[in-house]
């Protein structure tokens, strides 16, 4: 299982390529590349579903959550993107499950982003999960400095390897309107390489955890509520950070001792987040 290769201590690095103009006399934008130190915890685990919080940790030792993955065996459903700030709920046949996993992704305050179904492929040695394309919203490396485009249409592929393991994803830069694809600028090559070090205390880290588990455990569930009404609306801009920032002055609030009630999350809630359009939801 790749569940033991995916959690432990990470330096990682970031790395993005436009490759392949699509548009005439398109320009490629000058190569990505971060690095992070990266602490990843199995927080749910059972035969058919894993959950895998990622926590930042700086070299001043400073912990910021991270995105979160969750893996389901044979899904019955997942969300999509399918318009600006909007996700939809999409029951899955069994053909499209039978035998595979669907790896569902979150931003920090564990908003929905984008979910993908494939097969582990054992064949060669190395075990290397591929999804299917699925439409995601601009990466957060992006949204601050482009106007060109709105989407990204993505292929991922996580393949486990003796370091640790890598997330290869295979995007096209899109312009859309609505469901509707118009125009399309660039392919770009994503590789993002985890690798396993002794050279961090991810301590900090482990005590936020430890310390504010609870709370977001609540903020998943009330994400999940939304979602399980057929999908959402974010109301705000693209980089969603007025979610980002109630959600985490509260973890803030939960980290120093003090007792956050739920109706403090449902107010962050109550601002930002809609049920899905009625016209939207029947597509």
């Amino acid at each position: 299982m790749f569940r033991p290769s995916f959690q432990g201590e990470f330096a990682v690095s970031f790395n993005f390529w436009e490759t392949v103009p699509l548009k005439a006399d398109y320009e490629a934008r000058t190569t990505k590349e971060s690095g992070a130190r990266e602490l990843v915890l199995v927080i749910e685990d059972s035969p058919s579903r894993i959950v895998l919080q990622h926590l930042l940790v700086a070299p001043n030792g400073h912990v910021t959550k991270h995105w979160r993955q969750d893996w389901t065996f044979e899904a019955a459903s997942r969300f999509e993107y399918v318009a600006h700030q909007t996700w939809r709920m999409r029951a899955l046949t069994a053909e499209e499950t039978a035998g595979r996993w669907t790896q569902c992704v979150f931003e920090v305050s564990d908003a929905p982003r984008y979910c993908g179904t494939g097969r582990w492929n054992h064949a060669y040695g190395n075990a290397t999960w591929t999804s299917d394309r699925t439409w995601r919203p601009l990466p957060r490396r992006e949204h601050t400095v482009r106007e060109d485009y709105n989407a990204l249409n993505v292929e991922n592929r996580h393949t486990i390897t003796p370091m640790g393991w890598t997330h290869e994803q295979d995007n096209t830069k899109a312009i859309r309107e609505g469901e509707r694809t118009v125009g399309v600028l660039t392919r770009e090559f994503g590789f993002n390489d985890y690798r396993r070090t002794t050279d961090t205390d991810f301590g900090p880290a482990r005590r936020y955890w430890a310390a504010t588990a609870p709370f977001w455990a609540d903020v998943r569930s009330r994400w999940q509520q939304a979602l399980d009404t057929g999908g959402l609306v974010l109301d705000t801009g693209i980089d969603g950070m007025p979610v980002i920032i109630g959600l985490f002055q509260l973890a803030a609030r939960v980290e120093q001792g003090e007792v956050v009630a739920p109706e403090a999350i449902e107010r962050v809630f109550a601002r930002h987040v809609e049920p899905l359009p009625a016209t939207v939801a029947a597509r």
